[in-house]
């Protein structure tokens, strides 16, 4: 009971001080080309330095929606990047490292970089500031080699969390296996058992994902930017082998120093758009809605991770 009123005055602090900052700076171009990646990455005026984590989805052995190697090369390129990745939990092609080397070489990820499942060569605890529900965030060890991170986002809709951008691929996406499992269940298990399924606390869940998110976060400092690419846009995560039809038209890509106003922009952009043939933004919202995915932006602005306020800059001439 102690913890959870320290809990509950933590949050609150951090709201009132969240409610006085400015409006966070997120950047937006409608061009979604390697050349806008570049000079995206560099209106946030923030280099990427030393050893480099660019940590992107390498997608389900079968789905065509992730990150297009070609359209990231150029950056990871001029940072001297490494694609960094972990296991899933759920089995699937990606669940063991063999299998996922396989993957990783089909959708030709490894063609453009060298790519490190920091799974690979085990696991590690790493603190987190809300303990409401985990009361740490696993990574692979290799996380410990990297000086900076590029978070490097395919913004899309997600089966359990309504919707995935930064904050998803810092929490679940640089989580070990074992680490998924702590998230997905709100900390209630901590190791993966084969094939699971296992949400019963679905804002515990989204809580987790934005308390692990900012664990991570805090290993960085201020060595980490955020970029979201808004195309191929289906209701289904990368991680789904078989996802549902992209029915909302690319928009562009967006990024910040601030990855709460970041996933904000971008749901409110979804929100925002008026359908039309062929481009339908219905199915992605109800997606959004129906697994409450909002929440875990309201919970990283309440844990102080961000603001949910920002100022849309336009790098478009």
């Amino acid at each position: 009971m102690k913890k959870l009123i320290v809990l509950t005055l933590v949050m609150m602090c951090s709201a009132l001080l969240t409610y006085s900052q400015k409006p966070a700076k997120v950047y937006v171009t409608r061009d979604i080309s390697s050349e806008s990646l570049i000079k995206i990455y560099k209106a946030l005026g923030r280099k990427a330095k030393g050893k480099v984590a660019v940590k992107i989805s390498t997608g389900e052995e079968n789905n065509p929606n992730s990150l297009n190697p070609q359209l990231i090369k150029p950056l990871v390129d001029l940072v001297n990047g490494t694609l960094v990745e972990c296991n899933t939990a759920y089995g699937g092609a990606r669940g063991t490292f063999e299998s996922h080397r396989q993957v990783i070489h089909k959708h030709g990820y490894d063609a453009i970089a060298k790519v490190d499942l920091m799974d690979e060569e085990g696991e590690y605890k790493i603190p987190v500031r809300d303990t409401r529900w985990i009361k740490y965030d696993i990574v692979g060890t290799h996380l410990k080699n990297y000086d900076f991170m590029i978070n490097l986002a395919h913004f899309k809709g997600h089966p359990m969390g309504g919707f995935g951008g930064v904050i998803k691929n810092q929490s679940i996406g640089v989580a070990s296996a074992n680490g998924k499992a702590n998230i997905h269940t709100a900390g209630r298990k901590e190791v993966v058992e084969g094939m699971w399924n296992m949400v019963d606390n679905q804002d515990g869940f989204l809580e987790s994902m934005a308390a692990a998110a900012q664990g991570v976060a805090d290993v960085f400092g201020k060595k980490i930017i955020y970029i979201s690419v808004m195309n191929n846009m289906s209701v289904d995560c990368d991680c789904v082998d078989q996802p549902e039809a992209v029915k909302v038209k690319d928009y562009g890509i967006l990024a910040s120093l601030d990855p709460v106003a970041l996933d904000q922009a971008c749901v409110d952009i979804v929100f925002g758009m008026t359908p039309s043939e062929g481009d339908d933004n219905r199915p992605l919202m109800e997606r959004i809605n129906r697994q409450h995915g909002i929440h875990t932006i309201e919970h990283a602005e309440a844990i102080g991770f961000g603001t949910r306020k920002y100022k849309l800059i336009s790098i478009d001439k």
